[in-house]
């Protein structure tokens, strides 16, 4: 068998030593432990990083491609600016004499003179070289003359005056010219410059600024990074400081330590997580609360009439007492009071679930109150009690979308709650009344009172005062509960008002108009 599937059918099920393969299931409480993965303050600490990082790579990639052709551009604006210069005051000189001599010539060395960085070279109108800053060079590294074309785009002259070879780049983009005029207008030479170990016109010093830039921009880069890395390290602690402690109020909560709360506040998306969380904490220890008292509270109620009903018949069986009908009226008691009890938790339940689809009509609440007075009224008498109805409506009359059956339901369980806590001779009023687009209908009695810290709980399931507890009411525990869940379909309000030992009031407050709020 061993896990596998038989497909022999006329096979035996069961075969010596072998059992039938059957369907398995498990259950586990203890927690499987998640998977290793980056905490969130790593991880945002990591996203602060990682945008200083692409940050720095978008500034660096401008710059390449936009700054650095800038900067280029003016640096040969630069040396383009020192060309012109220094032809225009050999324009100067040369309209005085007439000629190149080796006085205006000379003027062209201030252009040499103003770096080191920068090579000269002065041509006649003919291309007749008849300066250049490499000759020097030229003659110490080569040892040999030689002869060189004097523009680039032409085709070698002839020997030059002074035949040494010249170190002008030969790159049209790694020279920048300018003419050199007579008196008259005419051109009469050029003047080229250049910039020594540079294809792009950049000096020493221009180079070193640049790398300098560069740098600044890399160490920029690195402590911004550093910066966002700290940054993200704050933040996320600031961050997920309040999410561990959610996160370990949830896990005492989950141990069994109802009472712990975050105590986060503040007007931020975090403080009202931590305050709803600690609202929910506070309503599931309530409600659990509630459960175990309803639990204790049901298994009391039952136990108390079993308990008659088993020693009744015990006491019958063992012939203490007669089998008669008075015997078997108490048993019919006790068993009628049992599914009272039960109806009672059903009816309740189905309110609570929404089972029932609550159907409304527009009724005269007025009538409706005052008809249930009326049919109460003898009961009343019957326990020696006052029982009155008040009409505080403008016109006598006052229509609501209600179910009459579950708001006469209602009100009677607040009368029979008045009549069973008010002593004899004592007073109920029920009043009906209007104020804005609610109908308020009000129980209110001069019976024993409740307690105030006993206030909250009167709506609980099975709950009665201690004081109530030493009158026989007779009671299920149950009418308050119901009667706020029939309140609370309708979308009303009900509450209550008590003094210990002068009475209590009842108030319902149920919209005119049936719709959602």
């Amino acid at each position: 068998m061993s896990g596998t599937a038989n497909t022999d059918f006329d096979a035996p099920m069961e075969e010596a030593g072998e059992h039938p393969a059957s369907i398995r299931g498990s259950y586990n409480t203890i927690k499987r432990t998640p998977q290793s993965s980056l905490r969130y303050s790593t991880r945002l600490m990591l996203s602060f990083a990682l945008t200083a990082v692409m940050t720095a790579a978008i500034l660096v990639a401008v710059l390449s491609f936009v700054w650095e052709g800038q900067f280029q551009s003016y640096t040969r604006q630069n040396m383009q600016r020192v060309a012109t210069s220094t032809a225009e005051t050999l324009s100067s000189h040369y309209a005085e004499v007439g000629e190149w001599t080796p006085e205006v010539i000379a003027n062209v060395t201030a252009a040499s003179a103003l770096s080191d960085d920068i090579g000269v070279q002065l041509v006649d109108a003919e291309g007749i070289i008849l300066y250049d800053d490499t000759w020097a060079i030229t003659t110490r590294t080569l040892g040999k003359s030689a002869s060189i074309p004097a523009d680039p785009d032409k085709p070698a002259s002839p020997a030059p005056t002074n035949p040494d070879v010249s170190l002008m780049p030969t790159d049209a983009e790694s020279i920048v010219s300018a003419d050199v005029v007579d008196a008259d207008g005419e051109v009469v030479g050029t003047v080229r410059l250049w910039a020594f170990g540079s294809e792009a016109l950049l000096t020493k010093s221009d180079a070193a600024f640049r790398t300098n830039s560069y740098r600044a921009i890399r160490w920029a880069a690195a402590v911004a990074i550093a910066l966002a890395c700290l940054i993200g390290m704050i933040v996320s602690r600031a961050l997920t400081k309040p999410i561990k402690r959610i996160t370990s109020t949830a896990a005492q909560i989950r141990n069994g330590d109802l009472t712990a709360r975050t105590g986060l506040a503040g007007g931020d998306e975090i403080g009202r997580l931590g305050e709803t969380f600690d609202e929910m904490a506070t309503s599931l220890e309530r409600d659990i609360k509630l459960e175990h008292r309803l639990t204790s509270d049901v298994a009391h109620e039952l136990r108390t009439p079993l308990m008659a009903m088993q020693a009744t018949v015990e006491a019958m069986q063992d012939g203490v007492l007669p089998a008669d009908d008075e015997h078997f009226e108490t048993l019919a008691n006790e068993v009628r009071r049992l599914s009272k009890l039960v109806d009672a938790m059903l009816h309740l339940s189905r309110i609570e679930n929404g089972t029932n689809q609550l159907s409304t009509e527009r009724t005269d609440l007025v009538y409706m109150v005052s008809s249930l007075v009326s049919t109460q009224h003898q009961l009343f008498h019957e326990k020696g009690l006052h029982l009155r109805f008040s009409d505080e409506t403008l016109d006598g009359v006052l229509y609501a979308d209600i179910n009459p059956d579950m708001i006469s339901e209602a009100v009677v369980n607040l009368l029979s709650n008045a009549m069973r806590y008010t002593k004899p001779d004592g007073w109920v009023v029920v009043t009906v009344a209007q104020e804005r687009q609610e109908a308020i209908i009000s129980v209110s009695d001069t019976g024993i009172g409740i307690a105030k810290e006993d206030i909250p709980r009167t709506f609980s399931r099975f709950w009665r005062s201690d004081a109530s507890r030493e009158m026989e009411s007779g009671g299920l525990g149950v009418g308050l509960s119901l009667t706020k869940e029939i309140i609370d379909r309708h979308n009303g309000t009900i509450a209550v008002e008590s003094e210990l030992g002068k009475g209590t009031t009842f108030t319902l407050r149920i919209p005119l108009n049936r719709r959602r709020r």
